[in-house]
C-alpha cells in the first residue's frame, strides 16, 4: 500500500510543479526579468518567454494540471477504494454501504491532499519568491508545452477564438499607469 500512497503523493507533487509555475510566470516582475535576461541569464529570459504567451503557457499549465488530476483520480479511486473496501467488508454493520464509503473516503482525501499539496503550498511558495521560482520552472514549461504542443495549440487557438467570439483581444497588455 506505500507504493499507492507514493505514486499518489508523486501526481499530486506534480500537480503542485504545474500550480507553482502558472503563479510564478504570471505574478513574476517582468522588468527584473528583464534585466537578468539583460545580464546573460538564460532561465530569465524562458520565464520572459513563457510571460509574453500567456494563452499557450497557461494551455500548457492546465492540461498538465488536467492530465495529473485524472490520472490521480483514477488510480486512487480504483486502487485505493479497493483497499479501503476489502477493510471495511470485514465489519459486518458497513458491508451493504462498503463500496460507496470506501469511494467517498478516499474522494475527499485526494480532493483534500489535492487541494493542499497540489495548489495551496505550491502557490504560497511561488509567491514568496516568483522570480526564482519561474526562472527555476521557465524550462520544463518551455519543454512540456513542445512535447504537448499539438494539444497546446489546439487549446490556446479555442481559447482565442472565444476571446475574438466575444470581442476581446486575445493579446492585450495591461496599461501601467503611474496611479
Amino acid at each position: 500500500m506505500a507504493t499507492e500512497f507514493l505514486i499518489l503523493f508523486l501526481l499530486l507533487a506534480a500537480n503542485g510543479l504545474f500550480a507553482m509555475a502558472e503563479l510564478a510566470i504570471v505574478s513574476a516582475r517582468k522588468g527584473k526579468l528583464k534585466r537578468l535576461a539583460e545580464e546573460g541569464d538564460r532561465r530569465a529570459a524562458a520565464a520572459l518567454e513563457l510571460a509574453e504567451e500567456p494563452t499557450r503557457f497557461l494551455s500548457t499549465v492546465q492540461l498538465g494540471i488536467t492530465l495529473v488530476g485524472v490520472f490521480a483520480g483514477v488510480y486512487g479511486g480504483d486502487t485505493l477504494a479497493q483497499r479501503l473496501q476489502g477493510w471495511m467488508m470485514g465489519v459486518p454493520l458497513l458491508v451493504p454501504y462498503a463500496h460507496w464509503m470506501a469511494l467517498g473516503v478516499v474522494v475527499l482525501c485526494i480532493t483534500f491532499s489535492s487541494l493542499v499539496i497540489g495548489e495551496l503550498v505550491p502557490k504560497r511558495l511561488a509567491l514568496r519568491d516568483p522570480e526564482s521560482m519561474a526562472r527555476l520552472m521557465a524550462g520544463p514549461m518551455r519543454l512540456l508545452s513542445t512535447v504537448l504542443g499539438p494539444l497546446v495549440s489546439l487549446l490556446a487557438g479555442a481559447t482565442d477564438w472565444i476571446l475574438r467570439l466575444f470581442g476581446i483581444a486575445a493579446h492585450s497588455e495591461p496599461t501601467v499607469t503611474d496611479e
